[in-house]
C-alpha cells in the first residue's frame, strides 16, 4: 500500500499539525515530500517541548516521517525561486501560509499554476481564506471554542473544556487530504490541476454536525452531557471500585434488559418510568443513580466482563499505559516499533486504515532540520558554487 503514490512530489510549507499531518499520509502512502522550513528555526513544533524524545520533540517526530527537509528563506527573492522551481515539476503543492501571503512570495495559485497547470494546489488556513477574519491566526483550542465544540464538551456546570486530543488540527488536515486525492482523481480523467481549500473553522463547524441540525431543528440550546449524550439512556461512563470507569452503551430496549438482568435490577424493565427509552431520557439521574449504586461493587475489570456476558456493549476508560498493552489494540498492529533511529526505542502510530491488509510504509524517519537542503538543491542542477553561496548568504542550509 505504501507504493500507492509512488512517483508523486509533494512541496509542503506546513508546520505545526495540521499540514504536517497531511503531507505525512501522503508520504505513508508513497508520495516524496519535500519539507521546506525556516532555516535556523524550521517547524514550531521542533521546539514544543517538553516532553523530548531523545534530544527532539516528541510532537515533531509524530507528524514528520517519510519527509525530505529542506531549510530555504522564504521571505528571500531567491528562496522564492527556489520553490517556484520546485513546483514547476511536482504534483501537489500544500501551504498553511496566512491567506494573502501566499502571493506575496510569489507562490499564489495562479502564480504556480502557469507554469505547472496540472498542479494540485491546496492551502490550510485558521478562519478560511474568505471573511474579515480570513488573516486570523488560529489554533486547535481557538477554533474549538470559536466554533462552538467547547460549549458541548465536558459535564453540566463545569467550567469550559477542550477535548483532549488535537482533533480540529489533525481532522483538518484529513479533510485537506480528501481533497488533494479527489483533485488527483480529477486530473486523472481531466488532466487538470485544482485548487484545494480547507481550514480550521470548517473542520470545527463539520464536528457539530448533528448538534448543530438539532438546534436549528428545535431553537434550543445543546447542554453537556458529560460522557452520555442527549437521546439515549443508559449511555455513559459509570463509576467502579477504586475511582475507575467504564462506560455502558446500552442503546435500545433489549439491551436495557440485559443490563438490568446483569446488574439484578430486573424490576426497572417494566417500571413506566424505566420501560422505554424516551421515560428512562425524561427520569435521566434516577436511572443513572440505580446502575451506579450497582457498578460501585464491581472493579472495573470485571464489570466489563459481566457487560459482556450478557452482550451489552462497554468498555473501561483506558488510560494511554493500559491502551499500550491492551491486546485489541496490539492485534491491530498499529502501534510500531521502529529500528535504527537515531531516537532509542522509537515508535510510530500507523495510519488507520489497511488497503489489501497493508497499511503505510516507513520510507524515512523524521528528518533533521535541513538534512536534505543539498540533495534537493542538486536536484535543481544548481552547481556546488551556487549552493555554497546561498549557504553564505543564509538563503538555504
Amino acid at each position: 500500500m505504501g507504493n500507492i503514490l509512488e512517483g508523486l512530489t509533494v512541496i509542503d510549507l506546513t508546520q505545526n499539525v495540521a499540514g504536517p499531518f497531511c503531507s505525512q499520509i501522503l508520504g505513508d502512502l508513497g508520495a516524496t515530500v519535500i519539507k521546506i522550513e525556516r532555516p535556523g528555526h524550521g517547524d514550531d513544533t521542533r521546539h514544543w517541548h517538553p516532553p523530548l524524545w531523545g534530544e527532539e520533540s516528541s510532537t515533531f517526530l509524530a507528524l514528520n516521517r517519510n519527509k525530505k527537509s529542506v531549510c530555504v528563506d522564504l521571505n528571500d527573492p531567491v528562496g522564492q525561486e527556489i520553490v517556484q522551481k520546485l513546483c514547476e515539476t511536482a504534483d501537489i503543492f500544500v501551504h498553511s501560509l496566512k491567506p494573502g501571503s501566499e502571493e506575496s512570495r510569489g507562490l499564489g495559485y495562479e502564480q504556480l499554476t502557469k507554469n505547472n497547470p496540472k498542479l494540485i494546489y491546496a492551502s490550510i488556513s485558521a478562519f478560511g481564506d474568505m471573511g474579515k477574519m480570513k488573516n486570523k491566526p488560529g489554533y486547535d483550542p481557538l477554533i474549538q471554542a470559536y466554533s462552538g465544540i467547547m460549549s458541548l464538551t465536558g459535564n453540566e456546570g463545569d467550567d469550559p473544556a477542550r477535548v483532549g486530543v488535537s482533533i480540529v488540527d489533525m481532522a483538518t488536515g484529513m479533510w485537506c487530504l480528501i481533497g488533494i486525492l479527489s483533485a488527483l482523481q480529477h486530473r486523472n480523467q481531466t488532466g487538470e490541476g485544482s485548487k484545494v481549500a480547507s481550514s480550521l473553522l470548517e473542520t470545527g463547524l463539520a464536528w457539530t454536525t448533528l448538534q448543530m441540525s438539532t438546534f436549528m431543528a428545535s431553537k434550543r440550546l445543546p447542554r453537556k452531557w458529560g460522557t452520555g449524550m442527549a437521546t439515549t439512556v443508559p449511555y455513559q461512563a459509570f463509576k467502579t471500585k477504586g475511582d475507575q470507569w467504564a462506560i455502558i452503551a446500552a442503546g435500545n430496549n433489549r439491551l436495557f434488559a440485559a443490563l438490568c438482568e446483569a446488574l439484578d435490577l430486573q424490576e426497572l424493565v417494566n417500571d413506566p418510568k424505566f420501560a422505554t427509552n424516551a421515560a428512562r431520557v425524561e427520569n435521566r439521574k434516577e436511572v443513572q443513580q440505580l446502575i451506579e449504586a450497582r457498578t460501585l461493587t464491581f472493579d472495573v475489570d470485571d464489570l466489563v466482563a459481566l457487560m459482556e456476558k450478557y452482550n451489552v456493549p462497554s468498555c473501561p476508560i483506558n488510560t494511554l499505559d493500559r491502551v499500550l498493552k491492551d491486546e485489541q489494540v496490539n492485534a491491530l498492529n498499529m502501534i510500531k516499533d521502529v529500528d535504527g533511529f537515531r531516537v532509542e526505542d522509537f515508535r510510530i502510530v500507523d495510519l488507520p486504515f489497511r488497503i489489501n491488509d497493508e497499511r503505510g510504509h516507513i520510507q524515512s524517519l523524521p528528518p533533521l532540520l535541513g538534512e536534505h537542503t543539498e540533495e534537493v538543491l542538486r536536484a535543481l542542477n544548481l552547481t556546488e558554487e551556487q549552493i555554497a553561496h546561498l549557504q553564505q548568504e543564509t538563503v538555504a542550509r
